[in-house]
Protein backbone atom coordinates (compact mmCIF):
# COMPACT_ATOMS: atom_id res chain seq x y z
CA UNK A 1 0.00 0.00 0.00
CA UNK A 2 1.09 3.11 -1.09
CA UNK A 3 1.67 6.13 2.01
CA UNK A 4 -0.75 8.37 1.14
CA UNK A 5 -3.44 5.85 1.19
CA UNK A 6 -1.74 4.25 4.01
CA UNK A 7 -2.37 8.23 5.89
CA UNK A 8 -5.72 8.65 3.91
CA UNK A 9 -6.61 4.70 5.53
CA UNK A 10 -5.28 5.76 9.19
CA UNK A 11 -7.38 9.31 9.02
CA UNK A 12 -10.60 7.63 8.49
CA UNK A 13 -9.44 5.37 11.29
CA UNK A 14 -8.36 7.89 13.65
CA UNK A 15 -11.67 9.46 13.21
CA UNK A 16 -13.74 6.68 13.65
CA UNK A 17 -12.10 5.93 17.04
CA UNK A 18 -12.33 9.38 17.88
CA UNK A 19 -8.36 9.76 18.09
CA UNK A 20 -7.74 13.56 18.32
CA UNK A 21 -3.96 13.55 18.71
CA UNK A 22 -3.49 10.76 15.92
CA UNK A 23 -6.30 12.43 13.51
CA UNK A 24 -4.84 15.84 14.31
CA UNK A 25 -1.29 14.91 13.65
CA UNK A 26 -2.58 12.88 10.40
CA UNK A 27 -4.20 16.03 9.37
CA UNK A 28 -1.19 17.89 10.01
CA UNK A 29 1.51 15.32 8.01
CA UNK A 30 -1.17 15.62 4.74
CA UNK A 31 -1.25 19.36 5.06
CA UNK A 32 2.41 20.09 5.28
CA UNK A 33 2.73 17.23 2.42
CA UNK A 34 -0.04 19.04 0.07
CA UNK A 35 2.02 22.13 0.89
CA UNK A 36 5.23 20.47 -0.42
CA UNK A 37 3.68 19.75 -3.38
CA UNK A 38 2.41 22.91 -3.94
CA UNK A 39 5.96 24.37 -3.47
CA UNK A 40 7.62 21.88 -5.99
CA UNK A 41 4.45 21.78 -8.49
CA UNK A 42 3.94 18.32 -8.66
CA UNK A 43 2.77 15.31 -6.55
CA UNK A 44 4.93 14.03 -4.22
CA UNK A 45 5.94 10.12 -4.43
CA UNK A 46 6.38 8.24 -1.52
CA UNK A 47 10.06 9.39 -1.12
CA UNK A 48 9.05 12.54 -0.94
CA UNK A 49 6.36 11.88 1.28
CA UNK A 50 9.32 10.38 3.07
CA UNK A 51 10.97 13.61 3.32
CA UNK A 52 8.52 15.34 4.38
CA UNK A 53 7.55 13.08 7.33
CA UNK A 54 11.71 13.57 8.32
CA UNK A 55 11.16 17.22 8.09
CA UNK A 56 8.19 17.25 10.43
CA UNK A 57 9.88 14.92 13.15
CA UNK A 58 12.74 16.97 13.00
CA UNK A 59 10.65 20.54 13.85
CA UNK A 60 9.17 18.33 16.81
CA UNK A 61 12.21 17.30 18.00
CA UNK A 62 13.35 20.71 17.58
CA UNK A 63 10.08 21.46 19.75
CA UNK A 64 10.29 19.36 22.25
CA UNK A 65 13.67 20.29 23.08
CA UNK A 66 12.52 24.07 23.76
CA UNK A 67 9.35 23.07 26.05
CA UNK A 68 11.61 21.26 28.49
CA UNK A 69 13.91 24.17 28.42
CA UNK A 70 10.94 26.43 28.82
CA UNK A 71 9.42 23.89 31.70
CA UNK A 72 6.68 22.93 29.94
CA UNK A 73 6.52 19.40 30.14
CA UNK A 74 2.91 18.97 28.83
CA UNK A 75 3.41 20.76 25.79
CA UNK A 76 6.90 18.14 25.31
CA UNK A 77 4.91 15.29 25.97
CA UNK A 78 2.47 16.18 23.30
CA UNK A 79 5.30 16.60 20.68
CA UNK A 80 6.53 13.22 21.78
CA UNK A 81 3.75 11.68 21.48
CA UNK A 82 3.29 13.13 17.97
CA UNK A 83 6.77 12.18 16.64
CA UNK A 84 6.02 8.66 18.01
CA UNK A 85 3.08 8.84 15.35
CA UNK A 86 4.88 10.09 12.80
CA UNK A 87 7.49 7.24 13.25
CA UNK A 88 4.91 4.78 11.97
CA UNK A 89 4.99 6.26 8.84
CA UNK A 90 8.78 6.17 8.04
CA UNK A 91 10.69 2.76 6.86
CA UNK A 92 12.70 0.22 9.40
CA UNK A 93 15.54 2.49 10.78
CA UNK A 94 18.77 1.39 10.71
CA UNK A 95 20.94 -0.37 13.71
CA UNK A 96 24.18 1.62 14.86
CA UNK A 97 25.93 -1.23 13.34
CA UNK A 98 24.13 -0.92 9.87
CA UNK A 99 24.95 2.63 9.77
CA UNK A 100 28.57 2.69 10.87
CA UNK A 101 28.65 -0.07 7.98
CA UNK A 102 27.15 1.56 5.38
CA UNK A 103 29.53 4.85 6.28
CA UNK A 104 32.52 3.36 6.44
CA UNK A 105 31.30 1.55 2.60
CA UNK A 106 30.33 5.26 1.34
CA UNK A 107 33.86 6.83 2.75
CA UNK A 108 36.12 3.90 0.92
CA UNK A 109 33.67 4.48 -2.56
CA UNK A 110 34.00 8.44 -2.19
CA UNK A 111 37.93 7.90 -1.18
CA UNK A 112 37.85 10.66 1.32
CA UNK A 113 41.12 11.19 3.35
CA UNK A 114 40.19 13.25 6.36
CA UNK A 115 37.63 15.90 8.16
CA UNK A 116 37.67 18.37 5.19
CA UNK A 117 35.86 15.26 2.80
CA UNK A 118 32.63 15.16 5.20
CA UNK A 119 30.32 16.89 2.39
CA UNK A 120 31.07 14.41 -0.38
CA UNK A 121 30.79 11.68 2.15
CA UNK A 122 27.56 12.98 3.12
CA UNK A 123 26.46 13.97 -0.35
CA UNK A 124 26.81 10.37 -1.09
CA UNK A 125 25.31 9.10 1.97
CA UNK A 126 22.19 10.82 2.79
CA UNK A 127 20.22 9.45 -0.22
CA UNK A 128 20.48 5.82 0.41
CA UNK A 129 19.83 6.12 4.53
CA UNK A 130 16.93 9.13 3.82
CA UNK A 131 13.90 8.09 6.24
CA UNK A 132 15.83 5.09 7.63
CA UNK A 133 18.39 7.33 9.89
CA UNK A 134 18.11 10.23 11.55
CA UNK A 135 20.66 13.22 9.26
CA UNK A 136 22.23 14.35 12.93
CA UNK A 137 23.40 10.87 13.88
CA UNK A 138 24.76 10.08 10.43
CA UNK A 139 26.93 13.36 10.37
CA UNK A 140 28.36 12.59 14.35
CA UNK A 141 29.32 9.46 12.83
CA UNK A 142 30.52 10.46 9.73
CA UNK A 143 32.77 13.11 11.53
CA UNK A 144 33.90 10.50 13.93
CA UNK A 145 35.15 8.38 10.90
CA UNK A 146 36.95 10.77 9.13
CA UNK A 147 38.74 12.76 12.18
CA UNK A 148 40.41 8.76 12.55
CA UNK A 149 41.45 9.47 9.44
Amino acid sequence: MALRERLDEDLKSAMREKDQLRLSTIRMLKSAIKYREIELMKTLDDPGIVGVIGSEMKRRRDSVEQYKAGNRQDLADKEDAELRILQAYLPQQLSAAELEGKVDEVIARVGAKGPKDMGAVMKALLPEVQGRADGKVVSEIVKQRLAAK
